[in-house]
């Protein structure tokens, strides 16, 4: 089995995750822009508290026990052959490599923001830009933070729990924020944004120029298309959610009318039996729910299953999203259910017993302790 080789294009956390399960059974490569994991969850925590978020967000991936058997190419992925089976990648120094697969799992996940880019970056500079628009939103004495997802009320709720003096609003285009969780979620998670001092500003939308993205914080007036007058702050938070896929390196008939690679309920790319795709890239469904929903041990058992001749299973979406909305707070972690019921980590939980066992290990299978890859230019 361990001369099979699987290629996965993207280490981020479904990447990750899908290359260690594949470890111990197969000959696996790693292709990632990041010399470390980079996550792309937890937006309002990186931005209110970055090296907090960077312990348990930003782990180069030597600290991993479960990719000691995956070798790790640093690169930007430029191309893919299918018929001699190389995915062409782009080294730091300006020069390419061929690496070829017998499978290839595509995991490239999407562009959103500034918070989630494919570009190439260094230790050195992912530091920086952590700390950039943290930096910025520290000194702005109001915020703005446009968008109605789970990145937009994360941010909004952890920018005000770390500076409870600045002006933080909150606009979104509907009657309510987090219309992909049950309302339920909604009801509590808005409380606890007014609780906070967040101003909860619902049904505008915002007015953009054609092509913008949203891809850095701003300044000035943010007009709105539904017949509001303009509003102001010293920093604008775009969370607008104009992901783009990260396939410009792929075939055209792999993807669907918006660029996302196309699967079957296996994960597999239909008529590419030796391709896979997982994750924010794969067209699974409208919320492109596997990203978040451990799909990586389906692929992973798909992967093998496949070698063998065996049955592969199916990928059975969730209707709802669930999970932790607003990340780690002063009293805790807490996760909603997809019926909008939550449940609570007490705070002391989160660094003694859910990060350690539940993440670290239990998920993670093991990661090593270890300096922040920047903390020695301080």
């Amino acid at each position: 089995m361990t001369g099979r080789r699987v290629v996965i294009a993207g280490l981020g956390d479904v990447g990750v995750l899908t290359a260690i399960k594949l470890s111990k059974h197969a000959d696996v490569v790693g292709i990632s822009a990041k010399p470390g994991l980079v996550s792309g969850q937890e937006l309002g925590w990186r931005l209110a508290r970055p090296d907090d978020w960077a312990r348990h967000n930003w782990i180069p991936f030597r600290r991993f026990r479960g990719l000691d058997r995956v070798r790790t190419v640093h690169g930007t992925i430029t191309g893919l052959d299918t018929e001699s089976r190389t995915v062409k990648v782009t080294l730091p120094d300006g020069s390419t490599t061929d690496v070829f697969y017998d499978v290839l799992v595509i995991a490239t996940g999407v562009t959103n923001g500034f918070w989630r880019q494919p570009t190439l970056r260094t230790a050195a500079e992912v530091g920086d830009d952590l700390r950039g628009p943290h930096e910025k939103l520290s000194a702005a004495r109001s915020v703005i933070v446009v968008g109605g997802g789970a990145a937009a009320v994360s941010s909004a709720a952890q920018i005000a729990a770390v500076w409870p003096d600045k002006r933080i609003e909150l606009y979104f285009p509907g009657d309510r924020a987090l219309t992909g969780h049950h309302p339920r979620t909604w009801e509590k998670v808005r409380k606890r944004l007014v609780d906070a001092g967040v101003i909860v500003r619902p049904n505008h939308r915002a007015a953009l120029e054609p092509g913008f993205t949203g891809d850095e914080l701003t300044a000035g007036p943010v007009r709105w298309s539904t017949g509001q007058e303009p509003a102001s702050a010293d920093a604008v938070l775009w969370a607008i959610g104009r992901v783009r896929p990260n396939t410009e390196w792929l075939p055209r008939d792999m993807l669907d009318e918006s660029g996302f690679v196309r699967v079957t309920p296996e994960l597999r790319v239909p008529g590419r039996r030796e391709i896979f795709a997982v994750g924010d890239v794969a067209a699974t469904d409208p919320l492109r729910s596997s990203a978040r929903n451990r799909a990586d041990g389906l692929l992973a058992r798909n992967v093998l299953a496949s070698f063998e001749g065996k049955p592969l299973k199916k990928y059975r979406p969730p209707t709802r999203r669930w999970g932790s909305v607003l990340g780690i707070q002063p009293d805790g972690l807490e996760v909603f259910t997809p019926n909008g019921r939550a449940f609570r980590f007490p705070a002391w939980t989160f660094e003694r017993v859910l990060m350690p066992w539940i993440v670290r290990w239990g998920i993670y299978r093991g990661i090593r302790p270890g300096r922040q890859p920047w903390e020695s230019r301080r």
